[in-house]
């Protein structure tokens, strides 16, 4: 059974950095492209960043760029997340999703495989 599973949130204090995970179970990762969402209290799930199936596009939202970076580690099976000098703005939960060979436009609703998500909070 196809299974995703995000580690690395925690607590950091701002200008801080964490580096997320997201592991694969049932398939392998490099025939997906992967995004990561996130979603504060209140409001709507958002994309982060993407990575396409043959790694060689990615994407970042424009309240990320510059900070963040999006990796494949294939010996691991896993996508990463670096997260550097976040703000309390970064805060949410963070969730990684999958789809299959696939190149298009990464949206949410465009993505049929999620994990459960990892608590990012950004405070001092």
């Amino acid at each position: 059974q196809l299974q995703l599973v995000e580690s690395g949130g925690g607590l950091v204090q701002p200008g801080g950095s964490l580096r997320l995970s997201c592991a694969a179970s049932g398939f392998t990762l490099e025939d997906y492209s992967i995004g990561w969402f996130r979603q504060a209290p209140g409001k709507e799930r958002e994309g982060v960043s993407c990575i396409s199936y043959t790694g060689a596009r990615t994407k970042y939202a424009d309240s990320v760029k510059g900070r963040f970076t999006i990796s494949r580690d294939s010996a691991k099976n896993t996508v990463l997340l670096q997260m550097n000098n976040l703000k309390p703005e970064d805060t949410a939960v963070y969730y990684c999703a999958a789809r299959a060979y696939y190149n298009g436009a990464c949206g949410p609703d465009a993505m049929p495989h999620w994990g459960k998500g990892t608590l990012v909070t950004v405070s001092s």
